[in-house]
This record gives C-alpha cells, structure tokens and sequence, in this order.
C-alpha cells in the first residue's frame, strides 16, 4: 500500500466547509423548532466568529448569513468595520463582556450589546446616548447559575434591575442572555431565564450554544449563538488576552 492510501481526505476548502456547517446547524434549528411546535424563523442564529479571520465571516457571508456575536471590542474592530460596509444587512452581537471604557466604541459598531450585567454599565450607556443620540438594542445578561467567576445579573436581582434599566433609565431592554453553568443540565437555569423573561414582558432569549441549543429551543431561545459547529476549533491568538 502505497503512502498516499494511508492518507486520509484532504480537508475542504475552509468557505466550503463554513457553507456546511451553517447548513446543519440551520436544520437542527428548524428540526428542534418543529419538534417544540415552534414556526420555521422562530429562532435567530447569532454564528460567533470569535477569534476567527474576517475571511471566515466573508464566507458565512457569502452562504447567507447576516446575524454574527464577537467577544472583544477590539477584535471586532479590527474585522467588521470593513463586512458592514459591504454588508449593509449585517448585524453585530457583542455576547462578551463590555468594560465601560469601551462603551463609546461598542455602541459605535455594535447593533445589538446581550452583555448589560451591572448598574454601573446601563449609567454609562445613557451617558453614551446623550453624548452620540445612539444606543442599540440590549440584552441583560443573567448569571442563571448564581457562579462567581461569570459575570451577570443574580436572578434574585434581575427584576428590579430590568425595571429601573426600562423605566427610569428609558433604555431598549429587550431580552435575556444566560450561559448555565458547564457540564449541569441546562434545562432548568433556560427555563428560569425563561420565566424572568416572562413575568418582564420581554420577547427575547438568547440563550443555547453549540452543545445545548437544541434543548435552549424547545425552552423557548429566540436566539441561538453557535460558534465552533460553524468556524471550526478555535485558532490560538497570537498576543495575549488583556482587559478591555
């Protein structure tokens, strides 16, 4: 046997396997919907290009995708800039914690913030508002699980905080966002999330990555943030990671 036999399939091109991967992802989407009686377009995929090149944007792009999360203000910087001005349907998701020196520059590039975690962040939002006139929609990100190394709003706190961020703030609050603890059923802390949402009055949940989001959509996820099932393992970054 020759040495080429005992090679194995050269990989696809990474455009070609991008197209693929959001192919599957989108019908276990509809399948989950379906499952949960849920109409087809009931749930958002948010792909999550985190750490990944502006050219496997272009790619998703290029297979129909317009919704996408990033982590960091400034890597998204250094990618979207140039995609939404070729793409002027794209919408960005910040689903990474905002530090509130970057509040002017997130509010600048992002259509959608799911990381509003802290009294001190929707103060310097409205700040931000009256400085530019702008502030995008926002999601108030819970710490369903009660972890102290996440970050988010304690469920036992999210009503009173959603109501003074909508009320005496007037900021557009317009859903949750929850990451439930790793390695538990994540059954529960989704329909918690769900019943916060509930009782608010608020029609969005972003809630199911990769490994659960199937059960995120039979809990009632609006939206779903998939990153690796769509870009691939995640490449090492080449400085280290700082505070924003």
């Amino acid at each position: 046997m020759s040495s080429a036999d005992t090679q194995s399939e050269p990989p696809l091109p990474s455009g070609v396997a991008v197209a693929q991967n959001l192919a599957l992802i989108r019908q276990r989407i509809l399948e989950a919907a379906a499952k949960a009686n849920r109409p087809a377009g009931a749930v958002a995929l948010v792909a999550v290009s985190k750490t990944h090149p502006a050219d496997a944007v272009e790619a998703a792009l290029l297979a129909g995708q317009r919704l996408f999360g990033e982590n960091r203000v400034q890597e998204a910087q250094g990618k979207y800039p140039d995609l939404k001005s070729r793409h002027p349907d794209l919408r960005l998701h910040l689903i990474g914690p905002l530090q509130t020196n970057k509040v002017k520059e997130a509010v600048a590039l992002f259509d959608v913030i799911e990381s509003l975690d802290r009294p001190k962040l929707a103060e310097a939002l409205v700040r931000e508002r009256e400085r530019s006139g702008r502030c995008p929609e926002l999601l108030v990100e819970v710490n369903i699980g009660e972890e102290p190394q996440k970050a988010g709003i304690l469920p036992a706190d999210a009503d009173a905080f959603i109501e003074d961020c909508r009320g005496r703030l007037a900021l557009p609050v317009t859903g949750l966002m929850c990451v439930p603890p790793a390695g538990e059923e994540p059954s529960p802390y989704f329909a918690l999330l769900r019943e916060i949402a509930r009782r608010q009055g608020l029609p969005i949940l972003s809630m199911g990555m990769s490994a659960d989001f199937e059960v995120a959509i039979r809990l009632g996820a609006t939206h779903v943030r998939i990153g690796t099932a769509i870009f691939g393992a995640r490449p090492p970054r080449q400085e280290p990671v700082t505070a924003l």
